[in-house]
């Protein structure tokens, strides 16, 4: 073990992420594994079989998140817990979630290759539903083992074609009751996400590693403009009542409260939109928006739905239009834990790798772990900051060297006092 540390190989690691890339739904190199489609349940049967290969315990709960689990030499204390998701949006790439997953399962095999015996067991967690394609509801898995959702709101969730989270979740054979899914209280003493940084920054700084020291909450919002159709010729335009028109100037007051809401770090996006009745000679009469909005700081990010409600309510004056909003969800940003933070930083001095501390502006399972433990985040850069899209990269040296820090970190951590 170099610097005291424990080695990954790496060439093992990126003929994992390579062979997980080639389950998909989708034309390789395209990855899509939508939640509960057979790609994502092969996906998660290619996860298990490897956790079981080395040694770990593997236990699957009532919603699908599984648990792969090294015991330590005090089986009662509290874990230690790292982790990530594979299921992965339509077009996107073969790195986002599933450097946390692969990566932290090297991580636990670089400390039992090295001779380390773990104090706490060190468990490994691959969530359930990160994205929200099929449901429109993020971090699924984690939001139920945190208890930040009820139970019969998971269980009554449709997706487009109608098909219940409950019934589909029946197919998969997970038969067990929803609630069963909360974490009992200190089930876990620390959290640690290895993630590519979904940014452009550390690979234009030259800086291997990121410590995540806040997490943006994000919010979201499905918004209905009701106006009145008619005829494309025969409506003349100071008669219009355009829904269309009404979100077009809607989303450009979005963005515009994004930029005057007092923070550089509010984003917003007005990014799916559906309109009734679609068609080129008819004027619009219905349609639906929905708005992303996000913010490492709660106070800058509520003044920015207030300028985009005062907005909607003056368009909706004005072009004679009804707009109604319904919040999808609304969550906290989370902080990472200092202690936690700290040990990742001397980890990777000790393997001489730069650092610098970060905000993450896209959400992760962390983000509801930190609910329930101390938690912080390692990022790795990927190139270009390309994420979400199948030219998605990072350098297998980049993926080592953040495995290499986990598991220094996860060791140190492993052996903190019950």
């Amino acid at each position: 073990m170099s610097a005291g540390l424990p080695e990954v190989d790496s060439a093992l690691l990126q003929k994992r992420i390579d062979e997980l890339a080639l389950i998909t739904e989708a034309q390789p190199p395209v990855v899509t594994r939508v939640l509960f489609s057979d790609a994502d349940l092969r996906g998660r049967d290619y996860i298990r079989k490897l956790c079981e290969e080395a040694g770990l315990s593997v236990r699957i709960d009532a919603v699908g998140n599984m648990f792969a689990r090294w015991k330590g030499s005090a089986p009662d204390a509290p874990a230690v817990a790292t982790g990530s998701h594979t299921d992965a949006i339509p077009n996107a790439g073969k790195f986002d979630g599933v450097v946390g997953v692969l990566g932290g399962l090297a991580a636990i095999e670089a400390l039992q290759d090295a001779g380390f015996k773990p104090m706490r067991s060190i468990e490994l967690i691959v969530f359930t539903a990160e994205e929200p394609t099929r449901f429109g509801i993020g971090c699924l898995g984690s939001r139920m083992l945190a208890g930040a959702i009820p139970p019969e709101k998971v269980a009554a969730l449709r997706d487009p074609e109608g098909a219940s989270l409950d019934g589909l979740r029946g197919r998969a054979g997970l038969k067990d009751a929803l609630e069963s899914v909360v974490l009992p209280k200190k089930f876990y003493s620390a959290f640690v996400e290895l993630h590519i940084e979904q940014g452009p920054l550390l690979e234009q700084q030259h800086i291997p590693i990121g410590i995540v020291q806040a997490i943006a909450g994000p919010s979201a919002y499905r918004v209905r403009i009701t106006g009145e159709g008619g005829h494309a010729g025969a409506v003349l335009m100071p008669g219009r009542r355009d829904a269309s028109l009404a979100a077009s100037e809607l989303a450009l007051a979005v963005e515009r409260a994004a930029h005057q809401s007092g923070s550089p770090d509010t984003v917003a996006t007005t990014g799916k939109w559906e309109v009734f009745p679609n068609a080129i000679n008819s004027v619009p009469c219905d349609v639906m928006l929905e708005i992303d909005l996000r913010d490492t700081c709660l106070e800058t990010r509520d003044r920015a739905l207030l300028l985009m409600r005062s907005a909607s309510d003056d368009i909706a004056t004005r072009r004679g239009v009804t707009i109604v909003w319904e919040e999808i969800n609304a969550d906290p940003p989370a902080d990472g834990d200092p202690r936690t933070m700290e040990i990742a930083e001397d980890v990777a001095l000790k393997l001489d790798l730069a650092t610098a501390r970060m905000v993450s502006r896209a959400y992760h399972d962390s983000l509801f772990m930190a609910r329930v433990c101390p938690t912080t985040m390692i990022f790795i850069p990927c190139r270009n900051g390309y994420s979400h899209r199948p030219e998605e990269y990072s350098d297998p040296a980049h993926i080592a060297a953040g495995a290499r820090v986990l598991a220094g970190t996860l060791a140190r951590l492993s052996h903190e006092p019950p």
